[in-house]
């Protein structure tokens, strides 16, 4: 009998593909990969794994690696997708490959199996992760599968087969959305959300945030440090990674800080529409932007900034494991430096507003950039400069004049 290693969430999807390998014939290990999203009992959660057929049935936490080693370089380049996504599926799903076939090492599988649809962006990163990790690894996509999507046309014929399984699950034939979290985010799209003409943040019920009309009628003050281009302390207390984007969750959250509603381009060519929220990543970013304002060289800065959305198409595509990818992520630990110092934020309603920013590293110099009187900056300078840096315009100018 093959031997199969199945991404398991507990959920309807990953419920009936459990059931459905075992019809094909496939002996499978559940893998429960806990990033964070909400589960009533994750040993309940592995038990039914095992009483619907599964060899074996375990749960990894993995919350910390993803902050650490997936989201936090991705902050560090300041990557958002099409200018305004986070990443904060497109970042998890490497991962979940990753320990999945850790997994598949240890109980000897020669199958991976995941409940991406042919439709989403989910498919590539799971299996380009996959693959390049593991060559020589099966890929088991059922609803790339005609013949699973023969057998399950709908949510109703899922549900029936489960039933007739005797497979507990909690679903229902209509839902407004689906939705997808982690302790970076939460995604919500399909549904209803595909009439471009809902309100998607009127539709959704928030799970992170509250709405920015809803929050307190008052400023709250965060103090951010980070050392090196990384988070390592909130409010004075230093945390692990896990734990500083646990806390800017709550108290962004609480603030109604960090949703949006996008309209994007999918890796597989159409365009789809989602409604995200990351409150504590969010806050994230604009203190880390704020911190580099005074630490990072100039043309180091344009550099990273002209890199960073195609590190973001990268992440969003699914290209995590490459060289190309292993060589940037090369590059911003080394661009990250001296990216060291604290950062004062006010949230008021959704807003995030500077307070104070100080750094050791810091490039800014007062005296350099006063306006008054004085100081270091001797204005004569820039007669020469600007003399040379106008060389090209003016022999420009003499033999091709412009008219005006």
């Amino acid at each position: 009998m093959p031997s199969c290693v199945l991404a398991y969430s507990g959920g309807l999807d990953t419920s009936v593909i459990l059931g459905w390998l075992q019809d094909e014939g496939y002996e499978v290990h559940a893998v429960y990969v806990d990033l964070g999203q909400p589960c009533e009992d994750r040993e309940a959660t592995l038990a039914k794994a095992r009483a619907c057929g599964a060899k074996s049935a375990r749960g990894v936490d993995a919350r910390e690696e993803l902050c650490r080693d997936f989201a936090f370089p991705v902050l560090q380049w300041q990557a958002k997708y099409e200018g305004i996504y986070l990443l904060g599926t497109s970042i998890a799903r490497p991962l979940i490959s990753k320990v999945c076939l850790q997994v598949a090492r240890e109980v000897g599988a020669t199958a991976y199996a995941h409940g991406a649809t042919g439709k989403g962006n989910d498919q590539c990163r799971f299996q380009l992760a996959a693959e390049a990790l593991d060559p020589a690894i099966e890929l088991i996509a059922p609803w790339r599968m005609e013949k699973f999507r023969k057998l399950f046309p709908g949510r109703r014929e899922m549900i029936a087969y489960c039933e007739q399984k005797k497979i507990p699950v909690k679903a229902s034939v209509a839902k407004p959305y689906s939705s997808d979290e982690n302790c970076l985010h939460i995604s919500y799209e399909a549904g209803r959300l595909e009439d471009l003409s809902v309100n998607g943040v009127e539709l959704v019920d928030f799970g992170m945030t509250v709405s920015p009309t809803q929050a307190p009628d008052k400023v709250e003050k965060v103090t951010i440090g980070f050392a090196a281009g990384v988070p390592v302390s909130v409010n004075g207390k230093r945390l692990g990674a896990l734990e500083a984007v646990t806390e800017l969750n709550k108290i962004g959250g609480r603030n109604g800080v960090g949703r949006i509603d996008v309209v994007e381009n999918r890796f597989v060519g159409m365009k789809s529409r989602g409604v995200y929220e990351a409150p504590g990543m969010t806050v994230l970013y604009a203190a880390h932007q704020l911190v580099e304002q005074l630490t990072a060289d100039r043309d180091l800065l344009h550099l990273r900034d002209r890199l960073a959305p195609e590190v973001a198409e990268m992440v969003y595509y699914g290209f995590w494991y490459t060289a190309k990818m292993d060589a940037l992520l090369a590059f911003i630990r080394e661009a990250q430096r001296h990216v060291s110092g604290e950062v004062s934020l006010n949230l008021y309603k959704g807003n995030i507003m500077v307070n104070s920013r100080q750094s050791p590293q810091s490039l800014y110099d007062e005296g350099v950039a006063s306006m008054e009187g004085g100081g270091s900056y001797n204005q004569s300078d820039a007669e020469g400069f600007l003399r040379i840096q106008g060389l090209p315009v003016r022999v420009q100018a003499r033999v091709n004049p412009r008219t005006y």
